[in-house]
């Protein structure tokens, strides 16, 4: 669900950005641009909508007790969240997408600037659920449920501006790379207008922003971190033994039988910075979470797994600049071997979504809101044969959405936007 929401997400802003350029000059160019990227838009949320039904349903069937016990706080957020949804979207969505040659270009910029606000909102709601679970507080726990105390507190939560933050830019960067992978495909079967060329230019400029933000947000993360959840950072770190001067491991074989990490290689007693501290300022080691220690291989990997996509991503956007500022933004002019790189890493935002969020999630564990409520407590008792079942149910159920995506989006970058005759008043 939450690829195609990052997809839908950037694209509206971008789809946005567009339309609001068409309304200078040359609008024909970023027309053009807009009418090919608003039909990969109409995919995503569609599909982002369709995997949205199974995690509801997960919600009622594998963790029945965790809205009995966060009801106060998730109920509003899911209902606020939903609601945003239906209105903006259902509201506006069918005005931007088949309505653009009845509206005025400034009332259709209107209706894409609403749309995009509907993704957000609704965004936002989710983001708001899932940091409060991390950083559990503007709440009380009276008698196992969880009573809102101050809402203002729930809502700006501390982990929430920096959730937000690496979701949207993760968002921009996917959609960022995307366009330049699908700029840099076409590029190899034919020659590219100047609509690509900006579509190209756009793209290369988002994620040159949004790696410089991302740097800052993972660092505001790795701070609240350290504060709020210290075995995902410890865990992060590979931080065994609390009060040692921790080595900042970059690389590593994490064993949790004998408490160590083997082959590691960084760089040493540099790590303090993003650990966990208790009461008397000491470190905190695994050693202090005996028995409630998240899977530390997963999230050791997860974490270095995004890092490692990051900075594929920095060389990939650095050589860009440098290539593509020297000859006016024209793909076509570029090797093959780099056009192929630029094609290969279209996907790579959802690659640091995925693993960015196996961290989040894999790290809080065995927490299902941290510090009070764990997963034991909120899971259904089921069969192994019925959670298999259900299990393989979800993954052929989103095997066909990715399937269906990539051969829609296939279609979409090898015959780009048919024009049509318009007879009668009518395309």
């Amino acid at each position: 669900m939450l690829l195609f929401l990052a997809l839908e997400l950037g694209l509206a802003w971008v789809l946005l950005y567009f339309k609001l350029r068409a309304l200078g000059r040359n609008p024909g160019v970023w027309t053009a641009a807009y009418r090919f990227w608003v039909r990969v838009f109409a995919l995503a949320f569609v599909l982002s909508f369709a995997a949205s039904l199974p995690v509801l349903i997960q919600l009622g069937s594998l963790w029945p007790g965790l809205i009995s016990k966060i009801g106060d706080i998730a109920g509003p957020l899911l209902v606020w969240a939903m609601l945003s949804a239906f209105v903006f979207k259902s509201c506006f969505l069918g005005a931007m997408l088949f309505g653009q040659r009845r509206l005025s270009p400034t009332a259709h910029t209107v209706v894409v600037a609403l749309v995009a606000l509907g993704v957000a909102f609704s965004t936002f709601f989710l983001l708001i659920l899932l940091s409060w679970m991390h950083t559990p507080v503007g709440a009380n726990l009276v008698n196992s449920q969880y009573v809102i105390s101050d809402g203002w507190q729930v809502v700006f939560n501390p982990a929430l501006p920096w959730y937000a933050a690496l979701f949207v830019l993760v968002s921009f960067l996917s959609v960022g790379f995307l366009m330049m992978g699908v700029v840099a495909v076409q590029a190899q079967r034919h020659p590219v207008d100047i609509s690509d060329r900006l579509v190209l230019k756009t793209g290369l400029y988002l994620v040159a922003v949004a790696l410089v933000l991302q740097v800052v947000a993972v660092i505001g993360t790795g701070h609240v971190t350290a504060e709020h959840l210290p075995a995902r950072a410890a865990a992060t770190a590979m931080y065994w033994d609390s009060g040692s001067v921790p080595d900042l491991i970059l690389l590593g074989l994490p064993d949790a039988e004998q408490e160590l990490t083997r082959m590691a290689w960084g760089w040493p007693n540099a790590g303090s910075v993003w650990l966990g501290q208790d009461d008397q300022g000491q470190l905190r080691g695994l050693d202090q979470f005996a028995g409630m220690l998240p899977p530390v291989a997963l999230t050791f990997w997860s974490f270095r797994i995004a890092v490692l996509t990051g900075i594929a991503m920095i060389l990939t956007t650095l050589l860009g600049l440098w290539k593509l500022r020297r000859v006016d933004y024209d793909p076509g002019v570029l090797t093959t071997s780099f056009q192929r790189l630029l094609g290969w890493m279209s996907f790579s935002g959802g690659l640091m979504l995925l693993s960015g969020l196996a961290w989040l999630l894999f790290g809080a564990l065995p927490y299902a809101v941290t510090g009070t409520i764990t997963l034991s407590e909120v899971l259904v008792d089921s069969s192994f044969e019925a959670l298999l079942t259900t299990y393989l149910g979800y993954l052929a159920v989103y095997g066909v959405l990715m399937l269906g995506f990539f051969q829609l989006l296939g279609h979409i970058v090898r015959y780009g936007v048919v024009p049509i005759a318009r007879r009668r008043g009518r395309a």
